[in-house]
This record gives structure tokens, C-alpha cells and sequence, in this order.
């Protein structure tokens, strides 16, 4: 059945549409008709009045945990955390057991993604074998076979000369490297190093961690005029690097998570564990950083890095509780809350953010609202306030900073392909 949207408040960076239309979605999954009043009597028709609809949100690192860690998160399960967020595409990393680092593994993740059928899931490759940063995977047997891109991951390549070929090949393919920068010698600790870590008795990460690694690449990316892109980018340092890279003509994107502008360190003495992931939270600089690198076009997209973890898991205390927090069903609400809603960035800035650039990033022909496409598209309810509760998550896993929190901005429905698969039962 078609599908007819009235009256909603269309958001398109590519167009720099913020304007009411009405869309009309015929039953083969395709935007059909754009214009300011639409009848269609056979067509269902939903009501976004005092809603936005924006180009299908997508996220470019996240963490599904299947095969090997199910009792974590599924793909089903992630799946339906990610379209209650408002997600039409996610792009998992490679940190599973096995890991995909062949073409069966990589198959049996996207058969296992179509079987569950709600939203577009494109993993990623790792670059070497079971992600021991020794031997490069056959990145064109695994494009070939479906992954968007390659990483290893928390397992960053160490070996200089071997990600530098790694970064040669990904790109004569048309690909690239995603690379989590963290320098290991200067790692190790489970909070950012500095007074709250001192406080609490524990040891804390340098920030160099993420710094060296950062610049390594770039300096390859920039010699061998190369793209290289670099995750969840958290300090100060790292912003004004790859500010300082892009102004040089290098061609290095990156990106940054809600809990790196939402943030401090400081987090940790409320939320605990569900304040540590890797790279840790920083210090007021460091968000304040992050968030005019999203204002100037510095950081390219905003990810989650869901990474769910089973209740006893984070139960072990924050020295050996592992990193990471869920990030679907908050992403949107808490860019809204602590950006939009601010006037750091407007809407069509948060398009760019979370559509329009992991689009253009990953070559999809996504992230556009046009006549003819897929029709993949997020609306939400831009002033609607909530409490985040714990027993609204649909995540199989519940380590979240937010719980108890108040955030503004909310999804009502989520459509892929032209199918409504999610829809807020309490609008």
C-alpha cells in the first residue's frame, strides 16, 4: 500500500529544504510525489502535522555483538533499538566471534539482517585477520561480498607500515579505513586521567592515546594523498589536528557521539559505569571543542558507537567493567537537546550530521529527500519532552548514561523502504 505523509516540515540538506510538503510513498518503496498538497484515496495516510521529517538517519559505527556475544545484543534486537531511534541504516563493526573477516562470516551477518528485515545493516570488514593487526583481509573479495568499509576497531593496526598499505588498497577500491585511534602504551586506564580519576583512585587514560594514533594517519593520508577517517574523536587536540588537515587539503573525515558534546568526565561520579567507554569522556575543553567542530564542519558525522554490554558485565566496577553504552534510541533526543535546542547547530546542520554526510561518507544513495528515491526517512516531534527510562529500552542491554535524564525530541515513526518499522505508541 502507498503511503501519503501531510503536512510534515520536510528537512533536506541537499536542498536546503525546511519547508511543509506532502510526500507521497508508492508501494514499491519509492518517494513518488513531493508537493504542498497531495489526495491520494487509496493511500494510507499519516498525519505529520508539527512533525519534521528528515532522510533516513544513519549510523556508521555501531556494535550488534552477533555472532559471538547474543547475550549482549542481536541483530534483531540492535535492530529494533536502532529504529526506535530513528536508524534506517546502521553499520556494525567487526568485533564479533568469529569476526568478519571473510566472505561467509561477512554473508552470514547480511542474510541474518535480511532475515530480521527492519533496517539496512552494512557491516564492516575488519582490515586483518580476526583483528590481530598481523596479516590484511582481501578487501576486494570483502567489498565484493557487502562490507561498506574496513576497521579493526578498539584493535587499532599498530603496525605503521601495514595500515599505510591497508589505506592504499581500501582506497584504490573506492573504500577506506575507519580507524580507532588509540596509541596502546598510553592507554591503559578506564577513565580520562585527571583530577576525577585521582579522586576516585583509579588510573586514567591519556588523551595522547587518541592523539598520537590520530595524527599518524593523518600524516599518511596527507603523503600518500589518501582518505583516511578516524573514529569517535573526543579531545581538544584531535579536533584542532584534523581542523588543521582539512585546511591543508587532506582528506581525513571523522567523527564524534552525543556523549562527547553531552559530557564530561564528570559524568563518571553520576552514572558510574555507564559514564566508561574508550575513548573516555574528557574534560569541559575537550566538549567544548567537539562541539565547535560540529558547528564548523570539522567533525563530519555524528555516530553512536552503541555498544551494548550485559547488566553483570558493568556490574564488576569501573576498573573492570568493559567500555562502551547503548546510543540508538538517545542519538537524536540528545543532539536535539544539547545542540538544536541551544542554537549551536540548527536542523538541517543535524541532517548533515546524521544522513547526509555517513551517505555521501559511505557512497549510498541515501540521505536526500527526492523524488525517486528510497524512501528511508525519520520523522520526530522536535519539542516533545521526555524522561529516558530504563524500561523504555528495547536494546537487549541497558548500560546508558541518560537514564533519568530529560531530553527533548522525539521519533514517531521510522520508515524503511517504504515500510513503517517503527511507530511511538505514545503520540
Amino acid at each position: 500500500m502507498s503511503i501519503l505523509l501531510k503536512n510534515g516540515t520536510i528537512l533536506d540538506y541537499a536542498s536546503k529544504t525546511n519547508e511543509k510538503y506532502d510526500i507521497l510513498i508508492n508501494n514499491q518503496g519509492l518517494i513518488e510525489k513531493i508537493e504542498k498538497n497531495i489526495n491520494d484515496k487509496d493511500a494510507k495516510i499519516i498525519d505529520c502535522t508539527g512533525y519534521y521529517i528528515m532522510p533516513g538517519m544513519i549510523d556508521m559505527h555501531c556494535h550488534l555483538r552477533e555472532p559471538g556475544g547474543e547475550h549482549k545484543e542481536t541483530i534483531e534486537t540492535g535492530s529494533k533499538s536502532a529504529v526506535k531511534g530513528g536508524f534506517t541504516t546502521i553499520c556494525p563493526m567487526p568485533n564479533t566471534k568469529p569476526t568478519p573477516d571473510n566472505e561467509i562470516v561477512l554473508k552470514q551477518i547480511i542474510e541474518r539482517a535480511k532475515e530480521v528485515n527492519l533496517c539496512n545493516i552494512l557491516p564492516f570488514s575488519s582490515v586483518t585477520l580476526e583483528e590481530k593487526g598481523k596479516e590484511l583481509v582481501n578487501f576486494k573479495t570483502q567489498l565484493e561480498a557487502g562490507a561498506c568499509a574496513f576497521s579493526d576497531d578498539g584493535m587499532p593496526v599498530e603496525n605503521s607500515a601495514l595500515i599505510r598499505t591497508a589505506m592504499i588498497e581500501a582506497n584504490k577500491l573506492g573504500s577506506f579505513i575507519s580507524e580507532h585511534c588509540e596509541e596502546k602504551s598510553v592507554a591503559e586506564g578506564c577513565i580520562n586521567a585527571g583530577k576525577i580519576a585521582e579522586k576516585l583512585g583509579v588510573k586514567g587514560v591519556f588523551p595522547e592515546a587518541e592523539e598520537i594514533m590520530a595524527s599518524r594517519d593523518i600524516v599518511i593520508a596527507e603523503t600518500n594523498n589518501l582518505h583516511t577517517h578516524i573514529c569517535h574523536i573526543s579531545t581538544k587536540t584531535s579536533v584542532n589536528m584534523i581542523r588543521s588537515a582539512k585546511q591543508r587539503g587532506v582528506k581525513v573525515t571523522c567523527e564524534t557521539c552525543p556523549h562527547y558534546f553531552s559530557f564530561t568526565v564528570d559524568e563518571v561520579l553520576t552514572s558510574g559505569v555507564n559514564a566508561k567507554m574508550n575513548p573516555p569522556l574528557r574534560e569541559e575543553k575537550d566538549r567544548q571543542a567537539i562541539i565547535e567542530g560540529l558547528k564548523d564542519g570539522t567533525i563530519d558525522a555524528i555516530i553512536t558507537d552503541h555498544a551494548p554490554h550485559a547488566k553483570e558485565e558493568k556490574d564488576r566496577g569501573l576498573e573492570k567493567a568493559p567500555n562502551g553504552i547503548i546510543g540508538f534510541e538517545t542519538a537524536l533526543s540528545a543532539t536535539i537537546t544539547n545542540l538544536v535546542s541551544k542554537g549551536i547547530i540548527d536542523y538541517l546542520d543535524m541532517v548533515r550530521l546524521m544522513s547526509y554526510n555517513p551517505a555521501k561518507l559511505l557512497g549510498l544513495d541515501k540521505g536526500e529527500i527526492k523524488e525517486g528515491v528510497i524512501a528511508d526517512l525519520t520523522i520526530f516531534d522536535a519539542e516533545k519532552k521526555y524522561v529516558y527510562e530504563e524500561s523504555s529500552i528495547v536494546s537487549k542491554s541497558h548500560n546508558s548514561p541518560w537514564i533519568g535524564k530529560e531530553l527533548q525530541g522525539k521519533v514517531i515513526y521510522t520508515i524503511v523502504g517504504g515500510r513503517i518499522v517503527y511507530e511511538e505508541c505514545d503520540r
